[in-house]
């Protein structure tokens, strides 16, 4: 999503990776949870560096792994750059989740108070705290992003395939989607701005109960739909009114869109 004739992209990653000669990015190996892999990043060569996008993912749903990437993972690559590539940065944008908020079937839009009860949002706020922390003002973007679907992001495809994912019934059950284009899109997009907030919502423009979307896309693969199971509230309706006000479109405005093309 970023022009490779305007930016010169350099990405870390956990594993040494063959060198690609259609890549854009410039690899380096690095570990987000040992410090001493980070080290490499004081060199005056990083100096320069005028936008961070931060954007990974915890290998699973523990306090551990989402401390490491997020409370501490997130504040160690920062202390690790040069203090002249801090002072000048343009643009931090950090991926973050719409974890932070308690269910809820009101609309919740980016002044919608926090529930910091769960480690997952407790880590996620942590890290969106690093931001004012360590970068000028108005530098750094948090992007709460909600869930992701698309190609290569098939867990709930193969749940109504296999008929093992069950729709809750009640209310306070919301499914908010994105598609993983369109996540890349806003983050290219809040990477560019003259002037962003400090906080955004990615999202599409159609939350829906969650056992509506289980049930349509069901229906559009030609499976049995899903059974019902009561359940607590686990959902929120997000709007995504102020990423769109700021000139962000989706190109997949209703994820039900995308599953109607792509698997009839």
């Amino acid at each position: 999503m970023l022009d490779p004739a305007r930016w010169k992209c350099i990405g870390l990653r956990r594993s040494r990776m063959t060198p690609d000669r259609e890549s854009t990015i410039s690899w380096y190996e690095a570990d987000l949870q040992n410090p001493g892999s980070l080290s490499f990043l004081a060199d005056d060569a990083f100096s320069g560096i005028s936008h961070i996008l931060y954007a990974p993912s915890p290998d699973r749903r523990t306090m551990v792994d989402y401390a490491g990437v997020y409370s501490l993972g997130f504040p160690r690559l920062l202390g690790n750059l040069p203090p002249r590539c801090l002072d000048h940065l343009k643009r931090c944008v950090l991926v973050g989740s719409s974890a932070v908020w308690a269910p809820s079937d009101d609309w919740v839009d980016e002044d919608t108070p926090v529930d910091k009860t769960g480690f997952r949002a407790q880590s996620l706020l942590d890290a969106e705290a690093a931001l004012r922390v360590f970068l000028p003002p108005g530098a750094g973007v948090a992007l709460r992003l909600s869930g992701l679907y698309g190609p290569g992001r098939g867990h709930l495809l193969k749940g109504l395939r296999a008929g093992t994912i069950q729709a809750p019934d009640g209310l306070g059950h919301w499914a908010n989607r994105i598609h993983i284009d369109d996540a890349a899109r806003a983050c290219a997009h809040l990477l560019a701005m003259a002037d962003p907030q400090p906080l955004y919502i990615g999202t599409d423009n159609h939350p829906l109960p969650t056992a509506e979307l289980y049930d349509a896309v069901a229906r559009v693969m030609g499976v049995s739909l899903p059974a019902r199971r009561p359940l607590a509230p686990s959902g929120k309706r997000l709007s995504n009114a102020r990423l769109r006000a700021s000139g962000w479109t989706p190109a997949w405005p209703n994820a039900l869109e995308w599953y109607a093309v792509n698997l009839m």
